[in-house]
């Protein structure tokens, strides 16, 4: 047995037990349920802004349309929060509706009913309102919204299990016997809830969703958004579809979590300068599911492969490899590339490993700095779907042309570093006619 084999079956435990997590799959599903409304969100924020409208467009756009970015992507901790309540319910065997509607309201008994009245002109606070910031069922949100979630469905699923229920008699309507049966147990939680908070705001004079976001949700998405936890997420993806793991699935049920908080808060810096794109020195971060989307996934799916099937389509002699890249080719526009990764393959295919490994990398890592000097704007927190293709996407995702020639770039040095390997490949003997 080779050591590549050797690895992959120590890897495949691991990395499937990792993606079985029940915890890891609710999460994913919660942003999944989010999805629609969040691309709705995103396609008025694109829409809105496109650079070659006039300001006073713009302007008009946004007064007319704003709303649905408002209920939609600003507020994505909602669908986030009620989707782990469901879900995480359901998986256990209880009633998820429920479980989703005490989430919610555990969520809100956290978030600060107040928001600080500040004068326009001087940026002085003059008061406060009775009003909840967008920003806290958004970005800042993201994490005590996660947490009480998954807390809250906890205890109603863990009351519900234990038998603390009402029963009504077999004549009652379904619905109303449903909601005498989650009575108890929602009342548990959310109960929980309001001791929690009227203990931290009145002991330690604080809430609870600033205390998350100070000392959980900041330091960990700027580790895991950083250049280096970047790349490690990048290179874990990369190694575990090397052994026919599907990487994405495993690592972004992780990392997603943190990119879209990075996106929610791009959106909120779009939203306060007016301005077409945003770059890293307005604040903006690098590091969110639209650039982890459109500058790797967007340049022909998983280790950015379209420019592969280009180079085996029209660039090999070896039939066989030809065929693949033109199999390849109209799936991988639109950043499909099963045909490339089991067709050549590269799963388990050593002579490829270093390519497999080394473009995405040295891509991401262009890509970071192109945003971290300003050469290039960051994404504007609109997300982009994966299946758009490449030079769109990349337009789409900055609101700048330079996003799209970023993406040219990108697949040059990708051709650059795959090409060697391939034109090697070609030079062996074809054992298909032995």
């Amino acid at each position: 047995m080779s050591r590549l084999d050797t690895l992959g079956e120590k890897m495949m435990p691991i990395a499937n037990k990792i993606g079985g997590n029940l915890y890891l799959t609710v999460l994913r599903d919660a942003f999944m349920l989010a999805f629609p409304l969040t691309m709705f969100g995103s396609f008025v924020v694109v829409f809105n802004n496109l650079p070659f409208w006039p300001d006073s467009l713009k302007s008009t756009f946004s007064n007319l349309f704003g709303a649905g970015q408002n209920a939609t992507m600003s507020i994505m901790a909602v669908f986030v929060t009620f989707g782990i309540g469901y879900y995480l319910s359901k998986a256990k065997g209880v009633e998820g509706i429920f479980g989703g509607a005490v989430a919610f309201a555990s969520f809100l008994i956290l978030t600060p009913l107040t928001t600080d009245y500040v004068d326009e002109k001087t940026g002085k606070v003059l008061g406060q309102v009775q009003a909840i910031d967008l920003s806290r069922l958004g970005a800042k949100g993201m994490f005590v919204a996660m947490i009480a979630a998954f807390i809250a469905a906890s205890i109603y699923i863990a009351l519900t299990k234990k038998g603390f229920v009402i029963k009504m008699p077999d004549g009652v309507p379904p619905a109303v016997a449903k909601s005498f049966s989650a009575l108890i147990p929602a009342f548990g939680a959310l109960a929980f809830f309001m001791f929690v908070n009227a203990i931290v705001g009145g002991v330690f004079n604080t809430n609870v969703a600033d205390e998350v976001y100070k000392w959980i949700q900041m330091p960990l998405v700027g580790i895991g958004t950083s250049y280096p936890g970047t790349m490690i997420a990048m290179f874990l993806t990369l190694f575990l579809w090397f052994f026919g793991l599907h990487g994405q699935i495993i690592v972004n049920s992780i990392c997603e979590p943190l990119w879209n908080t990075n996106s929610l808060l791009n959106l909120d810096i779009k939203k306060k300068l007016a301005s077409n794109v945003i770059h890293h020195s307005d604040g903006a971060k690098i590091v969110t599911k639209a650039f982890m989307d459109t500058f790797t996934v967007q340049l022909g799916g998983t280790g950015m492969t379209l420019v592969v099937a280009i180079i085996l389509a029209f660039g090999i002699k070896k039939a066989q490899m030809r065929n693949i890249g033109r199999l390849g080719l109209a799936p991988g526009l639109f950043n499909v590339n099963e045909p490339i990764i089991f067709g050549l393959p590269i799963v388990l295919n050593a002579q490829v490993l270093i390519p497999w490994l080394l473009a995405p990398l040295v891509v991401t890592t262009v890509n970071y700095f192109a945003m971290w000097t300003n050469l290039v704007p960051c994404t504007t927190g609109a997300q982009v779907p994966w299946t758009i293709p490449i030079v769109i996407s990349g337009f789409l995702a900055t609101n700048s042309v330079l996003g799209s020639l970023l993406q040219i770039i990108d697949f040059a040095i990708v051709g650059i570093i795959w090409w060697p390997f391939l034109k090697l490949m070609d030079r062996e003997p074809d054992t298909s006619k032995l």
